[in-house]
């Protein structure tokens, strides 16, 4: 069974709680720790399109059945390795995760998001041309449905960045069952008439910055027909589903807001 590569759990065990990796930004620092540890397969597999490859991160649930897809999209961060372990949580909720790494072939020597030195990620990030973005998501999600395991039900998912690009997705993908935006900024008014998916938003009460997004979003999406249903978590900060979890978070609300976000989210896909 092919899981999680982890050269430095001995190192990481030491410092769990303690510090974070240099090298991978806002990572969990258990991260690597709980991957290695995780019983769900989990594979690397490379999706190929239009001169393309993008490494992809593919964890499976432990079923009988054919199970749903979850397209996970990263934060601005990268696929870190704390994205990576939230895809194996998702697969630990009975879902085929599927995490693309979007920063594939864009680091030094054509490596992805591991590849950057660090404090580089964030801005090679936010330069990721959208139509490419979207390319690869929808080539992700096509090599996703196909998988002698998965059903043809495709939910996505996003983070900070990735739950922008999640609601932007929701715009491109016609066959999306709903959209799941972590403390995301909406796409553009005029793009809303494209969804068909249900949206449903999830935000930390702490921060203005996305939260101030929200009024216009009701409105445009009410105006447009679409279902958006929103939910802030008062007192927790952005980056709550990350931060909840962090050992040396201060902020006990993140841990309440990351708690009842994970409770409504599976309750959500299990509709």
């Amino acid at each position: 069974m092919k899981r999680f590569a982890t050269t430095l759990l001995v190192t990481i065990s030491i410092f769990c709680g303690v510090q974070r990796i240099a090298a991978q930004e806002w990572s969990h620092p258990c991260a690597r720790e709980r991957i290695a540890k995780s019983p769900r397969h989990s594979e690397w597999v490379t999706v190929k399109h239009d001169g393309r490859n993008v490494e992809t991160l593919i964890v499976y649930p432990e079923s009988k059945e054919k199970r749903p897809v979850v397209l996970v999209i990263h934060e601005i961060f990268g696929l870190s390795d704390w994205a990576q372990e939230l895809a194996d949580e998702v697969a630990a909720a009975g879902y085929i995760a599927v995490a693309p790494d979007l920063l594939s072939g864009m680091g030094p020597n054509g490596g992805r998001t591991r590849d950057f030195p660090a404090g580089a990620v964030t801005e090679a990030v936010s330069k990721l041309n959208p139509d490419q973005v979207t390319a690869d998501l929808n080539a992700a999600a096509a090599y996703a449905l196909k998988l002698p395991a998965a059903s043809r039900k495709l939910f996505v998912a996003g983070f900070c960045w990735g739950g922008g690009q999640t609601f932007r997705f929701a715009t491109n993908r016609g066959d999306l069952a709903a959209a799941f935006v972590f403390y995301g900024p909406p796409p553009a008014k005029e793009a809303m008439s494209r969804i068909t998916a249900p949206v449903y938003g999830f935000y930390a009460g702490n921060d203005a910055r996305i939260d101030a997004t929200i009024p216009d979003t009701i409105a445009s999406m009410k105006t447009a027909g679409k279902t958006y249903e929103p939910v802030v978590y008062e007192d927790a900060g952005h980056g709550f589903m990350r931060a909840g979890e962090a050992p040396d978070d201060t902020n006990p609300a993140n841990k309440k807001a990351r708690d009842e976000a994970w409770a409504r989210w599976k309750s959500l896909m299990a509709k």
